[in-house]
Protein backbone atom coordinates (compact mmCIF):
# COMPACT_ATOMS: atom_id res chain seq x y z
CA UNK A 1 0.00 0.00 0.00
CA UNK A 2 2.81 2.42 0.93
CA UNK A 3 4.70 1.74 -2.30
CA UNK A 4 1.56 2.64 -4.28
CA UNK A 5 1.22 5.85 -2.28
CA UNK A 6 4.88 6.72 -2.90
CA UNK A 7 4.33 6.27 -6.64
CA UNK A 8 1.33 8.58 -6.53
CA UNK A 9 3.25 11.13 -4.46
CA UNK A 10 6.07 11.09 -7.00
CA UNK A 11 3.53 11.56 -9.81
CA UNK A 12 1.99 14.46 -7.90
CA UNK A 13 5.38 16.16 -7.62
CA UNK A 14 6.10 15.57 -11.31
CA UNK A 15 2.75 17.02 -12.36
CA UNK A 16 3.29 20.07 -10.16
CA UNK A 17 6.66 20.70 -11.78
CA UNK A 18 5.07 20.38 -15.23
CA UNK A 19 2.36 22.84 -14.28
CA UNK A 20 4.99 25.22 -12.96
CA UNK A 21 6.93 24.96 -16.20
CA UNK A 22 3.79 25.84 -18.16
CA UNK A 23 3.33 28.90 -15.95
CA UNK A 24 6.93 29.97 -16.59
CA UNK A 25 6.39 29.51 -20.33
CA UNK A 26 3.20 31.58 -20.29
CA UNK A 27 4.79 34.48 -18.38
CA UNK A 28 7.94 34.39 -20.51
CA UNK A 29 5.80 34.60 -23.66
CA UNK A 30 3.82 37.49 -22.19
CA UNK A 31 7.01 39.36 -21.30
CA UNK A 32 8.61 38.71 -24.69
CA UNK A 33 5.46 39.74 -26.58
CA UNK A 34 5.29 42.90 -24.48
CA UNK A 35 8.92 43.86 -25.03
CA UNK A 36 8.73 43.17 -28.76
CA UNK A 37 5.24 44.57 -29.26
CA UNK A 38 4.30 41.26 -30.89
CA UNK A 39 0.54 40.66 -30.76
CA UNK A 40 0.83 37.40 -32.71
CA UNK A 41 3.29 36.03 -30.17
CA UNK A 42 0.90 37.05 -27.39
CA UNK A 43 -1.81 34.87 -28.95
CA UNK A 44 0.29 31.78 -28.19
CA UNK A 45 -0.34 32.28 -24.47
CA UNK A 46 -3.99 31.23 -24.57
CA UNK A 47 -3.36 27.56 -25.50
CA UNK A 48 -0.80 27.34 -22.71
CA UNK A 49 -3.35 28.74 -20.29
CA UNK A 50 -5.75 25.95 -21.30
CA UNK A 51 -2.99 23.39 -20.65
CA UNK A 52 -2.45 24.93 -17.21
CA UNK A 53 -6.18 24.64 -16.45
CA UNK A 54 -6.16 20.99 -17.53
CA UNK A 55 -3.12 20.28 -15.39
CA UNK A 56 -4.86 21.87 -12.39
CA UNK A 57 -7.80 19.48 -12.80
CA UNK A 58 -5.48 16.48 -13.13
CA UNK A 59 -3.54 17.37 -9.99
CA UNK A 60 -6.70 18.09 -8.04
CA UNK A 61 -8.16 14.70 -9.01
CA UNK A 62 -4.95 12.89 -8.10
CA UNK A 63 -4.75 14.68 -4.76
CA UNK A 64 -8.32 13.77 -3.87
CA UNK A 65 -7.71 10.12 -4.74
CA UNK A 66 -4.67 10.07 -2.50
CA UNK A 67 -6.61 11.59 0.38
CA UNK A 68 -9.59 9.29 -0.01
CA UNK A 69 -7.89 5.98 -0.82
CA UNK A 70 -4.67 6.23 1.17
CA UNK A 71 -3.81 7.04 4.75
CA UNK A 72 -1.13 9.72 4.51
CA UNK A 73 0.96 10.51 7.56
CA UNK A 74 1.33 14.13 8.72
CA UNK A 75 4.24 15.02 6.42
CA UNK A 76 2.58 13.46 3.37
CA UNK A 77 -0.68 15.16 4.23
CA UNK A 78 1.13 18.51 4.25
CA UNK A 79 2.56 17.78 0.81
CA UNK A 80 -0.85 16.94 -0.64
CA UNK A 81 -2.66 19.88 0.95
CA UNK A 82 0.14 22.23 -0.13
CA UNK A 83 -0.12 20.93 -3.68
CA UNK A 84 -3.84 21.67 -3.76
CA UNK A 85 -3.19 25.23 -2.59
CA UNK A 86 -0.28 25.78 -4.99
CA UNK A 87 -2.21 24.76 -8.10
CA UNK A 88 -4.81 27.44 -7.38
CA UNK A 89 -2.11 30.12 -7.45
CA UNK A 90 -0.45 28.63 -10.52
CA UNK A 91 -3.78 28.56 -12.35
CA UNK A 92 -4.21 32.26 -11.59
CA UNK A 93 -0.71 32.95 -12.92
CA UNK A 94 -1.77 31.36 -16.20
CA UNK A 95 -4.94 33.47 -16.28
CA UNK A 96 -3.04 36.68 -15.69
CA UNK A 97 -0.41 35.89 -18.31
CA UNK A 98 -3.28 35.37 -20.79
CA UNK A 99 -4.86 38.65 -19.69
CA UNK A 100 -1.59 40.44 -20.40
CA UNK A 101 -1.49 38.81 -23.82
CA UNK A 102 -4.94 40.15 -24.65
CA UNK A 103 -3.98 43.73 -23.75
CA UNK A 104 -0.73 43.65 -25.75
CA UNK A 105 -2.75 43.65 -28.95
CA UNK A 106 -4.01 47.15 -28.13
CA UNK A 107 -0.67 48.80 -27.31
CA UNK A 108 0.77 49.35 -30.77
CA UNK A 109 4.42 50.32 -31.17
CA UNK A 110 4.58 53.14 -28.64
CA UNK A 111 7.35 52.97 -26.06
CA UNK A 112 7.84 55.16 -22.97
CA UNK A 113 9.92 55.18 -19.78
CA UNK A 114 6.90 53.72 -17.98
CA UNK A 115 6.92 50.85 -20.46
CA UNK A 116 10.51 50.03 -19.49
CA UNK A 117 9.57 49.99 -15.81
CA UNK A 118 6.87 47.42 -16.57
CA UNK A 119 9.40 45.29 -18.43
CA UNK A 120 11.50 45.38 -15.25
CA UNK A 121 8.45 44.12 -13.35
CA UNK A 122 7.98 41.36 -15.92
CA UNK A 123 11.54 40.14 -15.51
CA UNK A 124 11.29 40.22 -11.71
CA UNK A 125 7.97 38.34 -11.73
CA UNK A 126 9.36 35.63 -14.01
CA UNK A 127 12.30 35.21 -11.65
CA UNK A 128 9.97 34.85 -8.66
CA UNK A 129 7.86 32.16 -10.33
CA UNK A 130 10.94 30.26 -11.49
CA UNK A 131 12.46 30.36 -8.00
CA UNK A 132 9.22 29.30 -6.32
CA UNK A 133 9.08 26.19 -8.52
CA UNK A 134 12.79 25.57 -7.91
CA UNK A 135 12.15 25.80 -4.17
CA UNK A 136 9.46 23.15 -4.49
CA UNK A 137 11.63 20.80 -6.53
CA UNK A 138 14.56 21.12 -4.11
CA UNK A 139 12.39 21.35 -0.99
CA UNK A 140 14.53 24.41 -0.20
CA UNK A 141 13.13 26.83 2.37
CA UNK A 142 15.91 29.36 1.74
CA UNK A 143 14.98 29.67 -1.93
CA UNK A 144 11.33 30.04 -0.95
CA UNK A 145 12.27 32.78 1.48
CA UNK A 146 14.19 34.63 -1.23
CA UNK A 147 11.02 34.64 -3.36
CA UNK A 148 9.04 36.19 -0.52
CA UNK A 149 11.65 38.91 -0.05
CA UNK A 150 11.73 39.64 -3.79
CA UNK A 151 8.08 40.68 -3.69
CA UNK A 152 9.12 44.08 -2.30
CA UNK A 153 11.00 44.80 -5.54
CA UNK A 154 7.93 44.11 -7.68
CA UNK A 155 5.65 46.07 -5.34
CA UNK A 156 7.99 49.08 -5.26
CA UNK A 157 8.28 49.08 -9.05
CA UNK A 158 4.50 48.90 -9.35
CA UNK A 159 4.23 51.98 -7.12
CA UNK A 160 6.66 53.81 -9.43
CA UNK A 161 4.61 52.76 -12.46
CA UNK A 162 1.36 54.02 -10.92
CA UNK A 163 2.88 57.40 -10.13
CA UNK A 164 4.45 57.70 -13.59
CA UNK A 165 1.23 56.75 -15.40
CA UNK A 166 -0.81 59.16 -13.29
CA UNK A 167 1.57 61.93 -14.35
CA UNK A 168 1.34 60.77 -17.98
CA UNK A 169 -2.45 61.06 -17.96
CA UNK A 170 -2.23 64.48 -16.30
CA UNK A 171 0.25 65.86 -18.81
CA UNK A 172 -1.08 64.07 -21.90
CA UNK A 173 -4.80 63.27 -21.60
CA UNK A 174 -4.77 61.82 -25.12
CA UNK A 175 -2.52 59.04 -23.81
CA UNK A 176 -5.07 58.05 -21.17
CA UNK A 177 -6.17 54.80 -22.81
CA UNK A 178 -2.57 53.73 -23.42
CA UNK A 179 -1.68 54.56 -19.80
CA UNK A 180 -4.59 52.50 -18.46
CA UNK A 181 -3.57 49.52 -20.61
CA UNK A 182 -0.06 49.75 -19.20
CA UNK A 183 -1.44 50.04 -15.66
CA UNK A 184 -3.50 46.88 -16.13
CA UNK A 185 -0.45 44.98 -17.41
CA UNK A 186 1.62 46.24 -14.47
CA UNK A 187 -1.11 45.15 -12.05
CA UNK A 188 -1.18 41.66 -13.56
CA UNK A 189 2.58 41.31 -13.17
CA UNK A 190 2.26 42.54 -9.58
CA UNK A 191 -0.39 39.89 -8.94
CA UNK A 192 1.79 37.21 -10.54
CA UNK A 193 4.45 38.14 -8.01
CA UNK A 194 1.90 37.77 -5.20
CA UNK A 195 0.94 34.30 -6.44
CA UNK A 196 4.62 33.31 -6.59
CA UNK A 197 4.90 34.37 -2.94
CA UNK A 198 1.89 32.20 -2.08
CA UNK A 199 3.50 29.21 -3.80
CA UNK A 200 6.73 29.84 -1.88
CA UNK A 201 4.83 30.02 1.42
CA UNK A 202 3.14 26.68 0.70
CA UNK A 203 6.54 25.19 -0.13
CA UNK A 204 7.76 26.34 3.28
CA UNK A 205 4.69 24.81 4.91
CA UNK A 206 5.13 21.47 3.14
CA UNK A 207 8.71 21.29 4.45
CA UNK A 208 8.42 22.83 7.93
CA UNK A 209 4.74 22.56 8.83
CA UNK A 210 4.64 26.33 9.44
CA UNK A 211 2.51 28.50 7.17
CA UNK A 212 3.43 32.20 7.30
CA UNK A 213 0.25 33.31 5.57
CA UNK A 214 -1.95 31.74 8.25
CA UNK A 215 -3.14 35.06 9.61
CA UNK A 216 -4.42 36.12 6.16
CA UNK A 217 -6.69 33.07 5.76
Amino acid sequence: MRSRFDEQLELLNTELVRMGSLCEEAIALAAKALMQGDAELAQRIKPIERDIDAKERDIENLSMKMLLHQQPVAKDLRSISSAMKMITDMERIGDQAADIGEIIGFLGDKRTDEFELICDMARASIGMVTKSIDAFVKRDVEIAESVIKSDDIVDNTFTQVKKALTLMIKNNPDDGEYALDLLMIAKYFERIGDHAVNVAEWVEYSVSGIYKGEQSI
